[in-house]
C-alpha cells in the first residue's frame, strides 16, 4: 500500500492542483419539471424454492449494465444496477414470511469508475466488477448479510435467505463489495426492500398510489450524460475523501414532477447518496408529519419543517395537500430544488388517516446494558506526503475483532467523534435506540485519552425517538445508542455510511457470540 493512497482535503491544499473536471451538466440550466417521477416496479417472485422441506417464494434480480435517461435533455447514462433500473425493483415482504433472493452478477469485466488499488480489498488482480448485496436494516443470518469479502465475479451468483422476522419498515439493498462499495453504489446499485405487517395495515395510512418512495442520490454528470467521479492528482491513488455531486436524482430522474391529489400522501424517503446529507423542506412552509424512521414507525407523528436525512437513513413522512388545490409545491434541499408536486384543483375524498399514536416503542433501561463500550471515530491526518485514514476505535479492518456482544444481551455503545464531520454510523443486524448526544473536549480525548463532557446530554429529537439502524454521530461529541443484540450469532460489520470513508478503513467487523451453555 503506497503512502500516497489517501489524502485529506487539508493535505491536498499543499499538493499540486487537482486535475480539472470535465465540462459538467449544471442542473440550473436544465428545463425543470419536464419528466414525471418514476415509481420503481414491485419485484415479482419467479416461483418457489424448497428450503428445509418447505416452499419459499423465490426472487431473481440480476445485477446488470444498462442505459437510462436521467432527464429529457440529457443523453442516456450508463448505470450498473438491479433489474435494469435505478433504483432497482422494490421487494415487498410480509413480516414473518421468509423469501429467497438470487442476485446474479451479469456485469461486464471492467469497471467504468476509477478504482484505487491501494484500498483494502481492492488490490490489483481481484475482479474489477465484483459485487455482494447487503439488505440494509435486515435481521438476517450472517451468511445472507453481504459480508464485504464475500464478493463474487461476473458469471457467479449468490442466493440469500431473508426471514423478515421484524416489524414493518422500509429497508434498502445495495452493494457492499470491499474496496469498491462507493463506486458500485455511485454506479446505481441500490433498491428498496419494504416489510409490511398487520399492525401497520390497521392504521389506515395512505397506501397504494398514495404511498410514494423518494430515493434521493446525488451525482455529477459530464455533458455526454455519463457519471463523473473525481480523482486526485495521483494516477495510482485516485481515492477522494467524499463524493458529493451538483445534481440530485429522485427515483433516477433530475428535477422530476409528481401529479398529486389534494389529500394525504405517504412519502418513504431514502438518502442513497455516497456522502451528502439532505435537509429537505417544502417551499410553501408546509411541515412534514414524520411517522417513521429507519426501522419502522415512531410512537407518534412528529411535525418537522426541515427533514435531515444522512446517507443510509430513511424517513417516513405524511404530507397533506388538501389545503393546496391547484398549487405547485417544490421539494427543496436547503436552496436547490429537487422536484415539484403538482396539486390537482378538484377536491377528492380522502379516507386515509394520520393517527395521533402509532407503534408503542418500549424504552430500554440503561440498567439493562451489560456493558458500555467507548468507541472513537477518527480521521488520522498526518503530515503532507503521508496518508489520511478513517478509523473506528483506532483500528483497521483486518485487526482482530474487539466487539463481541453476547446474543440476547444489551449494550450501550458510546460513539466519540473527534473529527469535524458528522458520521452516519450503521450497525448490521440490529436495531437500536438513541440515548443522547453530548459535546466533548476533543483535545482531552486525542491527547490524554480522557473523556471530558462539555454541557448537558441532549436527548434525541422526537423524529429520532424510534428504532434506528443508522445514527448521525455529531462532530466533537459523544453519541450514545443502546442496542439489544437479537437474531443470530455470527460475524457482522459496523461502519460509517459515508461510502468513501467506509472504503478507507472506517468499517470494522463485530461478532455476536452465542451465550455459554450451562
Amino acid at each position: 500500500m503506497t503512502a500516497a493512497a489517501r489524502f485529506s482535503k487539508a493535505q491536498m491544499a499543499h499538493m499540486p492542483p487537482m486535475p480539472p473536471a470535465p465540462p459538467l451538466i449544471d442542473p440550473e440550466h436544465l428545463a425543470a419539471f419536464v419528466d414525471a417521477l418514476p415509481i420503481p416496479v414491485i419485484a415479482k417472485p419467479a416461483g418457489t424454492r424448497s428450503r428445509l422441506n418447505r416452499q419459499v417464494p423465490f426472487y431473481r434480480i440480476p445485477i446488470q449494465e444498462f442505459f437510462s435517461k436521467v432527464h429529457r435533455d440529457i443523453p442516456p447514462t450508463r448505470f450498473w444496477g438491479y433489474g435494469k433500473s435505478v433504483p432497482g425493483p422494490t421487494i415487498e415482504a410480509r413480516s414473518g414470511s421468509e423469501i429467497l433472493v438470487e442476485w446474479p452478477n451479469q456485469l461486464p469485466p471492467k469497471h467504468f469508475l476509477p478504482i484505487d488499488h491501494n484500498l483494502m480489498g481492492a488490490e490489483k488482480g481481484v475482479p474489477e466488477s465484483r459485487t455482494v448485496v447487503h439488505v440494509h436494516g435486515a435481521r438476517v443470518p450472517p451468511e445472507s448479510d453481504g459480508w464485504p469479502e464475500d464478493w463474487y465475479a461476473p458469471g457467479k451468483s449468490a442466493t440469500y435467505h431473508y426471514p423478515n422476522q421484524q416489524d414493518a419498515a422500509m429497508l434498502w439493498y445495495h452493494d457492499h463489495a470491499m474496496g469498491i462499495n462507493r463506486l458500485n453504489i455511485c454506479a446505481g446499485m441500490a433498491g428498496l426492500y419494504v416489510i409490511r405487517d398487520a399492525f401497520e395495515d390497521s392504521l389506515n395510512l395512505p397506501k397504494g398510489a398514495y404511498e410514494v418512495p423518494l430515493v434521493v442520490m446525488d451525482r455529477m454528470f459530464r455533458t455526454d450524460g455519463q457519471i463523473y467521479y473525481p480523482v486526485t492528482q495521483l494516477p495510482d491513488a485516485p481515492w477522494v475523501p467524499e463524493y458529493t455531486g451538483n445534481a440530485s436524482l429522485i427515483n433516477g430522474k433530475l428535477l422530476p414532477y409528481l401529479d398529486v391529489q389534494p389529500r394525504k400522501y405517504r412519502f418513504r424517503v431514502l438518502n442513497a447518496s455516497n456522502a451528502r446529507f439532505y435537509f429537505l423542506s417544502l417551499d410553501n412552509g408546509m411541515p412534514f408529519q414524520q411517522i417513521g424512521t429507519d426501522q419502522g414507525l415512531l410512537p407518534a407523528p412528529a411535525a418537522v419543517s426541515r427533514l435531515a436525512v444522512a446517507p443510509g437513513e430513511r424517513a417516513d413522512v405524511v404530507v397533506d395537500f388538501s389545503e393546496h388545490r391547484g398549487e405547485r409545491v417544490l421539494l427543496k434541499n436547503l436552496t436547490p430544488t429537487l422536484m415539484q408536486f403538482r396539486v390537482a384543483s378538484e377536491a377528492v375524498t380522502d379516507t386515509s388517516a394520520l393517527p395521533r399514536t402509532l407503534r408503542a416503542i418500549p424504552k430500554i433501561a440503561e440498567t439493562d446494558a451489560v456493558l458500555t463500550r467507548r468507541l472513537t471515530l477518527e480521521e488520522v491526518d498526518n503530515l503532507v506526503g503521508e496518508p489520511m485514514i478513517h478509523l473506528l476505535d483506532g483500528k483497521r479492518w483486518h485487526e482482530p475483532v474487539s466487539e463481541k456482544p453476547v446474543l440476547g444481551t444489551t449494550e450501550i455503545w458510546e460513539l466519540l467523534n473527534v473529527t469535524e464531520d458528522a458520521h452516519p454510523i450503521h450497525l448490521h443486524l440490529v436495531r437500536f435506540r438513541i440515548l443522547d448526544r453530548r459535546a466533548i473536549e476533543v483535545s482531552d480525548l486525542v491527547y490524554d485519552k480522557k473523556v471530558t463532557y462539555r454541557g448537558d446530554a441532549v436527548p434525541p429529537d422526537p423524529n429520532e425517538a424510534g428504532w434506528k439502524d443508522t445514527v448521525r454521530a455529531t462532530p466533537g461529541a459523544s453519541t450514545r445508542i443502546i442496542v439489544k443484540f437479537e437474531g443470530y450469532a455470527g460475524r457482522y460489520v459496523w461502519h460509517c455510511h459515508i461510502l468513501e470513508h467506509e472504503d478507507n478503513e472506517m468499517m470494522r467487523p463485530y461478532e455476536v457470540v452465542a451465550p455459554a451453555k450451562r
